[in-house]
């Protein structure tokens, strides 16, 4: 292959590479579809901090809830 093959080559590789992520994003009326509590990272906010609350009075501390274990220091 001669030089101006592979150059040519390269650089229709690397168009190729760098305009397939043109179309990415999020299209407007695709915007209602994520906005839905359903998907949020937390879709019940104010559920999961009653949750925490409750937690934190039992256990007599704050976060970690995301494992188990009792409040005597046992596991």
């Amino acid at each position: 292959m001669s030089r101006w093959g592979i150059l040519s080559l390269a650089l229709v590789s690397a168009v190729m590479l760098l305009s397939g992520c043109a179309s990415m994003g999020v299209k407007p009326w695709e915007r209602d579809l994520l906005a839905q509590q359903a998907m949020q990272v937390d879709p019940n906010p104010s559920q999961s901090a009653f949750d925490e609350h409750i937690y934190f009075s039992k256990e007599e501390s704050s976060g970690g809830a995301g494992f188990g274990g009792g409040g005597c220091g046992c596991n």
